[in-house]
Formats: C-alpha cells, sequence, structure tokens
C-alpha cells in the first residue's frame, strides 16, 4: 500500500537534495538560493503574503504537505533570510499555506468525496474551496506579519 507514496517521496529527496546541492560542481548557488534570491528580490517584505501562497500552490501539486516542507522548506528559508524577514515565521506560514491548499489538494478532494459518494464533483469542490483557501492563506500572512512588527520586531 506505501509503494506509490515511497517512490514519490525518494523521487521528492532526489530532487530535493540536487536542487540544494548544485552548487558544488560549478562553484556557483545552488538553484534554492537563486531562487530564494530573486524571490527575496522581487517581494521584499511582502513574502508575508506570498509564503503561505507558494506553500498552498505547491500542496496543490505535491499532494502533501510533508512533501512541500522536503521540497520548498529550504527555498522558504533562504527566501526569509535574503530578505531579511525572521525565518520561523516564514517558516510557519509554509506550514499553514501547506494546511490551505490541502483543501484544494486534487488526492485530499478526490478521497473525501469518494467516501461520501460524491464522484465526480471533484473540480465543483476545487472550484468553490479556491478562493477560501487563498483568503485563508493571505489573512495567515497578514496576521502573522501584524504579529512579527508589533510583538517580535527584533525576531531573526
Amino acid at each position: 500500500m506505501i509503494k506509490t507514496a515511497t517512490i514519490a517521496l525518494l523521487f521528492a529527496l532526489g530532487l530535493t537534495y540536487v536542487m540544494m546541492n548544485s552548487d558544488g560542481a560549478t562553484g556557483n548557488d545552488s538553484m534554492v538560493f537563486v531562487m530564494a534570491k530573486a524571490a527575496a528580490w522581487a517581494t521584499g517584505n511582502i513574502w508575508y503574503l506570498v509564503s503561505p501562497l507558494i506553500s498552498l500552490v505547491g500542496v496543490f501539486i505535491a499532494g502533501s504537505n510533508t512533501v512541500l516542507n522536503i521540497l520548498f522548506g529550504p527555498f522558504q528559508f533562504g527566501t526569509a533570510a535574503q530578505a531579511g524577514l525572521p525565518v520561523f515565521p516564514i517558516l510557519a506560514l509554509q506550514a499553514v499555506g501547506g494546511a490551505a491548499g490541502n483543501m484544494i489538494c486534487i488526492h485530499n478532494v478526490v478521497a473525501a468525496l469518494t467516501t461520501i459518494g460524491l464522484i465526480g464533483k471533484e473540480g465543483l469542490v476545487i472550484r468553490k474551496n479556491i478562493y477560501i483557501s487563498i483568503l485563508y492563506g493571505l489573512l495567515a500572512g497578514a496576521v502573522a506579519w501584524i504579529i512579527v512588527a508589533l510583538f517580535f520586531p527584533n525576531i531573526l
């Protein structure tokens, strides 16, 4: 029963390992670091709002918050560090965005609808939940931004 999940997880780990260690052969920055620098440059402090949305899309694609954390954790960490933002709140926002993405994750929706006998309604459920999950992610980012700014301005 776990054969396909194990295969997917091994490939996700392999991809992450290659992306994180791609700097060794060329002496340049790794793929993750290059993407993080670009994201930090493009968003800056707004990364508080973008971080959960990136995670939301990541879970929709990856199908699991665990796989999301493996694939996107180093990216989120690097982006926060490059933007001069505290790392721990950004990583927490990744988890929140992953939870929001589970509402529209295809295999979660299929499993839920199969359980209650509504096979074939997956598109409708995803279309109705996508707005809620985006709002949830944005709201979480805004709340985290406010909390960090008001109560933890010197957090690293």
